[in-house]
């Protein structure tokens, strides 16, 4: 039998995801109908309502379907099987992480500058707002995977640039000002660097690259990172659900 469930996630995300594993572990199939509510009460020791809102979020998720009077089975979703998606976000460090990879980032450039029209609006600055720039690139085994650029609004960041350790996580740091990046809304296209780029940071073998450029949000759904980022093509595959 299950151990009660103890751990730092919400008690109805836990289920939920104790209820997926459940449906994975069991070998169930689309149409194959899920326990009971009193089976999976007594399996997981949990109360009935938190039960219903963790099979509620698998509902949402399409990876369960309710017929009413007969009961809970699982969807055709549950059988797809999605290797990195790319509606995950996470920092750019975590994903990589996720490959396998154990980026050393280097900073290339840190300044404060007027936005181009395109990062004033991703920020929804004024005329007069001004950003920090961050150019960093990603290095794995002394080979460049990843080159980064993020714009933060300077108003967010007010302590000098040179007091700030910037080889680190952005995510993190953009915490420590109350701020930190909760969603992201993206565009992904296939590309190569800017001539420009690789002629000044000797970038020529990195090839085709996936360029993911997102606008990130707080959680009260302010913009405050706009990052450009060029994931090397030889080393990143990401993918989709379709339904």
């Amino acid at each position: 039998m299950d151990e009660p469930i103890r751990d730092t996630r919400t008690l109805v995300i836990q289920l939920r995801d104790r209820i997926a594993e459940l449906i994975r572990e069991e070998g169930l199939h689309p149409g194959d109908k899920l326990p009971t509510e009193a089976q999976l009460t007594q399996r997981f020791k949990i109360s009935r309502p938190a039960l219903r809102e963790a099979l509620k979020l698998l509902e949402q998720d399409d990876i369960i379907y309710v017929e009413h009077g007969r009961g809970r089975f699982v969807s055709a979703m549950s059988a797809v099987q999605v290797d990195r998606p790319i509606t995950v976000f996470e920092s750019v460090t975590a994903m990589a992480g996720h490959y396998g990879y154990k980026p050393i980032n280097k900073v290339l450039s840190i300044s404060e500058e007027s936005p181009s029209a395109e990062v004033a609006e991703a920020l929804r600055l004024g005329k007069d707002g001004r950003v920090i720039r961050i150019e960093r690139l990603r290095l794995n085994d002394d080979a460049p995977i990843l080159y980064c650029i993020d714009y933060v609004p300077r108003a967010i960041i007010p302590a000098k640039l040179y007091d700030i350790d910037w080889s680190g996580s952005l995510l993190n740091l953009m915490e420590q000002y109350r701020n930190r990046p909760r969603m992201s809304a993206a565009k992904v296209s296939a590309v190569l660097l800017p001539e420009d780029v690789v002629q000044r940071h000797d970038l020529a073998d990195f090839g085709p690259a996936l360029l993911i450029a997102e606008t990130c949000f707080n959680a009260a759904g302010d913009p405050v990172i706009y990052a450009v980022d060029y994931h090397r093509g030889s080393h990143f595959t990401f993918s989709l659900v379709r339904k």
